[in-house]
């Protein structure tokens, strides 16, 4: 398949499950604040066991959500960046500098505001790395909405700086947050891993065994207490890409079967489960209070300021180049856009605020949903303006 239409199919598909993510997210904040509120906790409290022997996992289905199918999506993220850095936008050096310079400054920045607005407060600066992340699906389904005013360019800038932004909030979870660690549970972990890498380099290329250690990898990791997700992540670095002999990808051919699972089922599911916010009770000392409003500010200004920041300094200073037909006015709108947390940064806050047991717990939500919109209404106007000449 020509590399412009590989493109064409990605954004048309990650453009599709951003609307839906919306329309998800829409939903779940409706029927929350309805009189069919008990229904939306209910099945979020639906008890789910699935049981082999002595070995017994009991979890709600809101934990099952964010344990199990995001597993998909972090395996998914994995393949795409192994794909990415073998043979993409991230194996050369002089690809990613301008994406990676962008990705730390929208890193760094959000989480030192998230910090100097919390600082005083110290069970809330668990959540410094809740408005680091960017959604990409989200973000680039609101740039979709300009069509071809906007340079390919600029999307693969936003996808690549995506990308990275993705492995960063990676690292972030399993250094930061993980906790109770289980020397056994870990032990079968590695035992798992070292299966992987073997098969690996051996050669192996049919998938079903890989899954199989995978599913395995995912309990051990799951029981060790380091986040179950991260278990997708190590799978994926494990599958092989390039074969001998002319045969099909493995890594390819898993990549575009998960894909429209986690466009269209696994993303939609995880924000109807999480964007549920409780509008009972809301006042403008809701969006003021500390906790939400270092969220929305880290979102909405710290990415903004660090995206824009750097990517302009990485350009002045040489060391990159402006995309391909893009004006510093479209590159200041996506940086905006970078703003646009949700998928992630809820997932960060439902670890770093866990419910029941933080509380600040929920809170968070208001924060992410305040700043995603914002950054997404603004962003989408700013680089709609900058984009007028090329209509």
């Amino acid at each position: 398949m020509p590399l412009r239409s590989t493109f064409t199919r990605f954004f048309q598909l990650e453009a599709a499950s951003g609307l839906l993510l919306i329309a998800a997210a829409a939903l779940a904040l409706i029927i929350n604040n309805s009189p069919l509120s008990h229904l939306y906790n209910a099945f979020l409290d639906v008890p789910v066991v699935a049981q082999i022997g002595a070995l017994k996992i009991a979890k709600p289905a809101l934990l099952w959500i964010n344990d199990g199918l995001m597993a998909l999506f972090f395996l998914l993220i994995g393949l795409e960046v192994k794909r990415e850095l073998l043979d993409g936008h991230l194996s050369k050096p002089s690809q990613v500098v301008l994406p990676g310079a962008a990705a730390i400054g929208g890193m760094v920045v959000p989480a030192l505001i998230y910090w100097a607005i919390n600082k005083d407060f110290p069970a809330a600066l668990s959540g410094w790395a809740i408005p680091m992340a960017t959604d990409i699906a989200f973000a680039l389904g609101v740039l979709a909405l300009l069509g071809k005013r906007v340079p390919v360019s600029l999307k693969l800038f936003l996808m690549t700086l995506a990308i990275i932004d993705d492995l960063g909030a990676i690292i972030v979870i399993a250094v930061f947050y993980s906790a109770d660690l289980s020397g056994a549970a870990l032990a079968g972990a590695g035992a798992c891993l070292i299966a992987l890498i073997a098969m690996n380099r051996l050669g192996v290329i049919k998938l079903g065994p890989y899954l199989i250690i995978g599913l395995i990898l995912w309990v051990c990791v799951l029981k060790s207490g380091v986040h179950a997700t991260l278990a997708g992540v190590t799978l994926a670095f494990c599958i092989p890409m390039r074969t001998k002999n002319a045969e099909p990808s493995p890594l390819m051919t898993l990549e575009h079967a998960l894909h429209p699972w986690v466009a269209y089922a696994i993303l939609p599911l995880f924000a109807f489960a999480n964007a549920g916010v409780s509008l009972t009770g809301v006042s403008l000392e809701s969006f003021t209070h500390h906790v939400p409003l270092g969220i929305a500010a880290g979102l909405l200004i710290g990415k903004t300021v660090g995206v824009f920041g750097l990517t302009w300094l990485a350009i002045k200073t040489g060391l990159a180049a402006l995309p391909s037909g893009a004006n510093w006015g479209q590159v200041f709108g996506v940086a905006i856009l970078c703003g646009i947390g949700f998928t992630m940064s809820l997932f960060v806050g439902s670890l770093a605020f866990v419910p029941g047991a933080s509380e600040f717990a929920g809170e968070d939500r208001m924060g992410i949903l305040t700043g995603s919109i914002l950054a997404a209404c603004i962003g989408y106007a700013v680089t709609a303006m900058a984009s007028r000449k090329k209509a």
